[in-house]
This record gives structure tokens, sequence and C-alpha cells, in this order.
């Protein structure tokens, strides 16, 4: 099955548009060095009007964080009205475990060898629920976590794929190119 998750939503006009277009997650992003990031505040302005406006059809609320402390997040979490959290920086197994299944990880990898780590790391830490990815695989970068527009290798997420049982491919994903990436991966 695939889902789509629309991220580095920051206005409300954004947020009503994707969820009115059939998004199955929205994605606010907490990274203060994103030049996506929104304060607690205007998360909670977003959530409550996707709560509001389309009550129990609406996307799944993920909140993307960056080298966070488990509390900072959990209280985000409650806070702003958000279903789970996407984790993108370094984040270790033992951080989701704490998080309690309401986390996902987000992984860069170089190479496909250093994915199939990750993937059999991160194995030990799935998410609760079963509308939260097992692992998002995203473009290397060396110095950003994510938002590049860069896309990891056919053959790097394949090979996740192949190990993870809900893949969520990230990066570089536009109307012009997304069926096929969806094609190549599986």
């Amino acid at each position: 099955m695939v889902r789509v998750k629309i991220c580095g939503i920051t206005t409300l006009e954004d947020a009503w548009a994707a969820a009115q277009a059939g998004a199955d997650m929205i994605g606010l992003n907490f990274y203060t060095r994103s030049p996506r990031f929104l304060t607690l505040g205007q998360a909670y302005e977003i959530c409550a009007m996707i709560h509001t406006e389309f009550g129990s059809d609406r996307p799944v609320l993920v909140g993307l964080f960056v080298n966070e402390i488990v509390s900072n997040i959990s209280r985000m979490i409650d806070k702003a009205g958000l279903d789970c959290a996407q984790l993108s920086g370094d984040e270790s197994g033992e951080m989701m475990r704490e998080l309690r299944g309401m986390a996902f990880k987000a992984i860069r990898p170089r190479t496909v060898e250093a994915a199939l780590e990750d993937a059999a790391y991160f194995a030990n830490f799935e998410p609760a629920s079963d509308y939260m990815p097992t692992l998002l695989v995203d473009a290397y970068h060396p110095d950003l976590y994510g938002g590049t527009g860069e896309q990891a290798s056919d053959e790097i997420a394949r090979a996740v794929n192949e190990q993870t049982p809900r893949l969520m491919l990230a990066g570089g994903l536009n109307a012009q190119n997304v069926a096929a990436r969806v094609a190549a991966v599986q």
C-alpha cells in the first residue's frame, strides 16, 4: 500500500489543502535550523484546525524532530495534538524505546551496507502502530537532516524495502517523479 506524507507544512492553508487532497500524513517540522521550522503554537493551530475540519477522516499528524530530547518530543506531541514523531537526526533505538512506539526513524545511509545495518538495528524498535512506517529512507547529505531535494538511490531504497515491512521514501519527490520512484522501489 502506498501512503503519502506531505512534510514541511507551514501554514493553515497548506495543511488544509494537503488534507483535502487526501494526504495520509502531514509533517510539521520542529527542527529550529530548518526553513520550515514551526513553533509549538503554530503547530498547535494547524493540528487543531485539522482535527476540527477533518475529524476521524484526518491525516496522521507527524512532528519531525532532529536530535531533540525525549521529554521535549513527548511534550510537543501532547501539546500540539500530534499523533507521532519522525526522528530525523542521530537518535538511538533506546530513544525510540523511551517514546513507547510513538516514533519512527528516518535514516540517511551513504551505502547499501549502511542502509542494511540501520534497518537491522532499528527493526528492534518498530513503531507500535501500522499507520507509521517502520523506517523512512532519505538521501544522505553530510550536513543536512533532510529537506535537500535529493533522492536516495533506488538500490538503497530497494535494499531497505526488502528488510522493512513499512518503508517510507523521502527526498526529492514531486508530482513528476513520484510514480516512477514508487515503481522502482516497489
